[in-house]
Formats: structure tokens, sequence, C-alpha cells
């Protein structure tokens, strides 16, 4: 399984599904199964998706679920 961050990414730049997927040029139910982790993007597909948001492919994409929002504010104010 990839695990991703492209909701958070999506939202925190106030950018609906539709319109992700139309600067892709994908269904915008591609997002959707992309988000749920139902479906894995190719590589091309994956990098197109790190150069919309302007960030390097690991960041958007790993194999290992990545930690809370939460969880590393948490972490951040502890130092």
């Amino acid at each position: 399984m990839i695990y991703n961050r492209i909701a958070l990414f999506r939202t925190d730049r106030g950018i609906s599904r539709r319109e992700l997927a139309d600067a892709l040029g994908i269904n915008p139910q591609t997002i959707g199964y992309l988000e749920r982790g139902d479906y894995s993007p190719s590589l091309e597909l994956g990098m197109k998706i790190a150069a919309y948001f302007g960030v390097a492919i690991e960041i958007l994409f790993s194999f290992e679920p990545f930690e809370s929002v939460a969880a590393t504010l948490a972490r951040a104010g502890e130092n």
C-alpha cells in the first residue's frame, strides 16, 4: 500500500478534488480513490501531483503511514 498526504495538501491550499483533477487532466473520482488509498498512482501521476504542489514526491507519498499532524506538532513543541 502507498500512503499519501494529497488531501492534506489539497485542503491546506483550498483546492477541490475537481480543481486538482482538472489541473492534472484526470477524473475527479481518481483523486478520491487516491486520497482513500483505494488506488496507487503510477509513477508519472505521483510525480505530476508532487510537481503541482511544488514538493518532493516523498513529501506526498510513502510506503509507511505518515505521522498525524497533531503528533508532528506535539513533537515540534517539545524542542
